[in-house]
């Protein structure tokens, strides 16, 4: 099967680029409410699944033992662009268990973002763990281990007892069966595992609504979704699309992002999840094709879907400011 396009980019009056992609969007019973493309396919959802992977952190009662708020629930489901409050967030996270930025096993890296990369070159010498982009869940982790006993070092290694509890929490949501067979290591060094697109869907479907889950999970869940919607700028960082997306309406949408042309959301309120993946990893298309997809359940006309489409669709300029093409999404979006 071949996937649609469902992005095209102009320059002038003619179409330079092309994008296909597959989507699916389900409610908390893991009924098919809208799909597009090949949605039973296999992705590794990367950063988007960080929600899952902050469960235990919950679940485990260290966020409570730490004492932890929206503001540090968000950053563990973040990946942020590492500006000072995200680094200064996860810091106090680590203090809060007694650690540092030593107990971090996810790399360093500069910003890739312009601004924050600029801010960082003037600041700083050179990026530590902290300013990694999943230090904020990377944080989590430890806190998780420390409050629960277990040994910090190796957490990000598939076989540490953390790693293991993630693998099961990612099963009872998404629904497949999760192991080497389908591993591979993220870039943050922990495993990252490939899922059907609709059962990555349907997981965030079931956190949005807790239909199937426990009442502890549920509960877990809702915290979460629910941190990230009041925190936004934690969850990814200022004009960020993750954080604008759920400005866009706050509190009645979560979303995040993942690499190689991932995105989920969820619509707690509507009891809906949407996962959607861009064939070829452009990031540009799937946040084009989330925004569109999220705008077909806000009223019609309305001040939240004509925001969201007018971030699906957007002009694009040269460097003196002159307009020379568009980002569209195509019909395959609202069939």
């Amino acid at each position: 099967m071949q996937n649609p396009v469902t992005v095209e980019v102009t320059r002038g009056k003619l179409v330079e680029s092309r994008h296909r992609g597959f989507g699916v969007v389900v409610d908390g019973d893991g009924r098919t409410v809208f799909s597009f493309g090949e949605a039973e396919a296999g992705v590794f959802p990367r950063s988007a699944c960080k929600a899952m992977q902050a469960l235990p952190l919950i679940e485990s009662g260290a966020a409570d033992a730490y004492g932890f708020g929206n503001v540090e629930l968000a950053l563990a489901c973040s990946s942020h662009s590492g500006e000072d409050a995200h680094v200064a967030t996860a810091a106090a996270m680590l203090a809060s268990a007694g650690r540092d930025e030593a107990a971090l096993e996810c790399g360093a890296h500069w910003a890739s973002d312009q601004t924050v990369l600029i801010h960082q070159a003037r600041t700083i010498e050179k990026p530590t763990q902290l300013h990694n982009n999943c230090s904020g869940k990377h944080s989590g982790f430890v806190c998780t281990c420390v409050h629960a006993g277990m040994d910090v070092k190796g957490y990000v290694e598939y076989d540490h007892p953390l790693q293991a509890e993630i693998r099961g929490t990612m099963e009872g949501l998404t629904g497949a069966i999760l192991g080497h067979q389908n591993c591979g290591t993220d870039g943050c060094s922990i495993p990252s595992y490939a899922v059907p697109l609709k059962g990555l869907a349907h997981g965030f479907a079931k956190m949005a609504t807790g239909n199937t889950l426990s009442p502890e999970r549920a509960r877990a869940s809702r915290r979460l979704m629910e941190a990230c919607m009041a925190e936004p700028f934690y969850v990814a960082g200022t004009n960020r699309a993750c954080t604008t997306l759920m400005q866009a309406a706050p509190g009645r949408i979560f979303a995040k992002t993942g690499a190689e042309g991932v995105f989920v959301a969820a619509l707690p309120d509507q009891g809906l999840a949407m996962a959607v993946k861009c064939e070829d990893g452009t990031t540009r298309a799937a946040e084009a094709m989330i925004f569109a997809l999220i705008s077909r359940y806000f009223e019609k006309g309305g001040e939240v879907q004509q925001k969201l489409l007018s971030m699906a669709n957007k002009s694009m300029s040269n460097w003196n400011g002159m307009h020379v093409g568009d980002v569209k999404v195509t019909d395959v979006m609202f069939a």
